[in-house]
């Protein structure tokens, strides 16, 4: 990963921080004053964002420092991991706040001032869509922390474009002489808003559980990594490569081992390194720091 790349990924990270901050003081005083759980809630989800966002730039920080005698292979994994600690954080907050919601159903509701409801959630729309698409535009070929920035982005302003419409419900309820009704409204999108959320860490924990974990890149990656492979393995007649890879943070781990036989051109280990050296070359049109592990045998039992 080059310089710049580093620098735009803390610039989008820190704007996230910034923003996310400024935000979440603006949504707990416009909750409190309007009397509404939700836009509290809304507060609340930007305040564990902060502190999580931070969380991020150390990691990324972390992530760029390479390897050393404590971590031989990298930091790397610090990525996934933040995003994995990240998700479950908010996941929790969520859950927290749909049984908060429920319970309030139960209570008779709440009474809000919906007009400025209404006004927060016009308000809250605009700055999540200017920050997400500020973040989505940095995020092009930048790290997996950045995209989860963006896309955290992304969902709170669907779904701030959704408490407009809830807002605006109660407040035309409070004008039609039904406060009775419009009292359910905020506890009703708090437990919506909540669900809803969900989606956005439990999405983002499965994918940084599956670097966590090692597992296998996504399919996508698999097909790209492998079609390089068989490319460099067709021009110097090596047969039957087999392929392992997984990706952790911007890192590619791939592991092969090719089958030398009597139609192979590379049979010296000078051949044998120029291989290696072609394979990193073409891995990195993927955008990831490729990690290498080639192997040569002529038993077909070790290629498996």
């Amino acid at each position: 990963m080059t310089t710049q790349w580093h620098t735009r990924d803390s610039s989008a990270l820190l704007l996230s921080v910034v923003a996310s901050s400024v935000f979440a003081v603006g949504s707990l005083v416009w909750g409190l004053l309007a009397g509404s759980q939700m836009i509290v809630f809304d507060g609340l989800y930007s305040f564990v964002s902060v502190a999580l966002s931070l969380l991020a730039v150390w990691a990324l920080r972390a992530a760029r420092s390479g390897p050393d005698e404590r971590y031989p292979w990298g930091r790397e994994i610090f990525e996934p991991l933040t995003i994995t600690v990240k998700a479950a954080a908010l996941a929790g907050l969520c859950a927290y706040a749909m049984v908060g919601g429920i319970e309030e159903i139960f209570a008779g509701g709440r009474e809000i001032e919906a007009g400025w409801a209404v006004l927060y959630g016009a308000v809250a729309t605009a700055v999540g869509l200017g920050v997400s698409l500020v973040l989505r535009r940095m995020s092009r070929g930048a790290t997996d922390l950045v995209r989860a920035e963006a896309a955290e982005w992304m969902g709170d302003a669907l779904l701030s474009i959704g408490a407009f419409a809830g807002f605006g419900v109660a407040l035309g309820l409070q004008l039609a002489g039904r406060g009775d009704l419009a009292r359910y409204v905020d506890p009703a999108m708090v437990v919506l808003t909540s669900a809803i959320y969900l989606r956005i860490p439990l999405r983002l924990a499965v994918e940084g559980l599956r670097e966590v974990l090692t597992m296998s890149a996504a399919p996508a990656m698999r097909e790209q990594v492998s079609a390089l492979v068989d490319d460099v393995a067709r021009e110097w007649g090596l047969a039957e490569p087999a392929v392992r890879q997984s990706k952790v943070g911007t890192r590619l781990d791939v592991d092969i081992m090719f089958l030398v036989d009597a139609g192979s051109t590379a049979r010296s280990v000078e051949e044998f390194d120029r291989v290696r050296a072609q394979l990193e070359d073409r891995l990195r049109v993927t955008g990831l720091e490729p990690s290498l592990s080639v192997g040569f045998t002529a038993d077909p039992r070790w290629v498996a």
